[in-house]
């Protein structure tokens, strides 16, 4: 039986996987805080935790997959503020779009996608469990801490030692914490808040402990695997161990996975640099496998950058694929002597859901199928391509019809890739000598063939227009 091996952030090294209970898998994934459109970033998460998913129950694991909405917080209050309207109808609203885009990617729904405001009950009882082992307490002004001195191995998911983080660490001016590395775990009502009822007061949870409350609920007070972003490691995740453990007695979570950052041209995302991106914006520009492709054609956990020229390519590389498949019977049954492709595809999976490896493997199989076909055994291609297909189900690529895709791309494709690079280089040109009108001429006559260029340092570049 091949091995399942992940790699824990918490070790910091690949483990084999062991579930708690044999052939059950739980998995818990910290979700969107809704006040805002989701942007590429999220999509990463979305994108990459399904895949890990699908192919995780494709192997017939007994999966229970769990993902939060965070519907309470300082950012959603303060939105809901500056819109004029309740905190219900900002998050109402996002959550609609959220799950849009989420199917616009191919991302199933999790089993339970549980929301902070409905388990205020359960986040008072945990903390009044911390209260009760005297590792939090109630400050002057209301709000409740987590006491971190008293969880001796904090900092041990981000490795951090506590004396470090304490000798950076302020106190905010409004905070009445003991110490400065003191988390909240519920916040004091300020006039015109939205709160519910508590035994310190009217408040709110904090963002912390409403991850543990859920996950222990749904889950249990130990589970398999917590996923989520890079930047959720510390202190997110980090106060997650620290308030759960130090409740339970147990460890909380088995396996820590965190999906890699996403970069745009090599720099952060951010709204200040003016190079964020929605996910319903590129959804306008470029077929929704074209962003998934480029998702998970990279590690989950390498970081990526965000480009046109990468998502140029990734629509590039969907062509390839289903030139291959086009022409093929794809109705039948899958190979099963095929020099190793499956196993090798599966291989690269358990180790570390490695998709980049097994789109490899894919690639590899689409030379294969076009070389039967050029040899005239369309017998030998079809069964081949049938097999790529299937092993491509878990990846969430390749599941249109050839025909369907190839329609789509051709459509007002009057135009080949090599007259397009040909008319870029006389633009060029034209540009170099200051030549506007001819370099404007040049573009609208690619525009009107559905050709879009991008003019930058490096160049310029092009994409097909959506």
């Amino acid at each position: 039986m091949r091995t399942l091996k992940l790699y824990d952030s918490l070790t910091g090294q690949k483990q084999t996987f062991e579930p708690l209970e044999a052939g059950k898998l739980r998995m818990y994934v910290c979700g969107v805080t809704v006040y805002d459109f989701c942007h590429i970033g999220h999509a990463r998460i979305m994108v990459a935790f399904d895949m890990i998913t699908r192919y995780l129950r494709q192997q017939g694991w007994d999966l229970t997959y769990v993902r939060n909405i965070t519907d309470v917080d300082d950012k959603i209050i303060r939105r809901a503020a500056e819109n004029g309207e309740t905190t219900d109808a900002l998050t109402e609203r996002f959550i609609r779009f959220m799950h849009e885009d989420e199917r616009a990617l191919g991302v199933l729904p999790p089993d339970v996608e549980p929301r902070a405001t409905d388990h205020i009950r359960e986040i008072i009882r945990l903390i009044e469990t911390l209260i009760g082992h005297d590792v939090a307490y109630v400050a002057d002004n209301g709000d409740v801490y987590f006491q971190v001195e008293k969880f001796d191995s904090y900092g041990k998911l981000s490795h951090r030692k506590l004396e470090d983080m304490l000798a950076g660490a302020r106190i905010d001016i409004e905070e009445a914490k003991r110490n400065p590395l003191d988390f909240v775990l519920w916040k004091a009502a300020k006039s015109g808040e939205v709160a519910w009822p508590s035994p310190w007061g009217d408040g709110r949870p904090g963002w912390h402990i409403e991850c543990s409350a859920m996950s222990m609920k749904y889950l249990g007070e130990s589970f398999d695997i917590h996923g989520g972003g890079p930047d959720l490691k510390f202190p997110h995740h980090e106060n997650e161990i620290a308030q759960s453990e130090a409740a339970t007695g147990k460890t909380f979570a088995r396996y820590w996975m965190h999906a890699g950052a996403v970069r745009v041209n090599k720099e952060k995302m951010s709204k200040s640099l003016g190079n964020f991106f929605t996910i319903r914006d590129v959804l306008k520009q470029h077929p929704a496998e074209v962003i998934r492709f480029f998702l998970v054609s990279s590690h989950y956990r390498s970081p990526i950058d965000y480009s046109e020229d990468s998502l140029h390519e990734a629509r590039q590389a969907l062509d390839r694929f289903y030139n291959a498949l086009e022409g093929l019977d794809l109705t039948g049954s899958p190979t099963t002597h095929a020099g190793g492709w499956a196993e090798r595809f599966h291989d690269a999976m358990h180790d570390d859901f490695n998709s980049r490896e097994a789109i490899a493997v894919l690639f590899e199989m689409a030379r294969e199928i076009n070389r039967h076909k050029s040899a005239g055994d369309t017998e030998r291609a079809a069964a081949l391509g049938c097999l790529l297909v299937k092993l491509a189900e878990p990846l969430g690529i390749l599941q249109q019809t050839p025909e369907a895709w190839l329609k789509g791309q051709r459509r007002e494709r009057a135009i080949s890739e090599e007259e397009i690079e040909a008319l870029i280089a006389e633009r060029t040109e034209a540009r170099a000598n200051k030549n506007w009108a001819e370099s404007d001429r040049i573009r609208d006559v690619l525009k009107e063939k559905g050709v879009i260029l991008k003019d930058g340092r490096e160049g310029t570049t092009w994409q097909w227009e959506a």
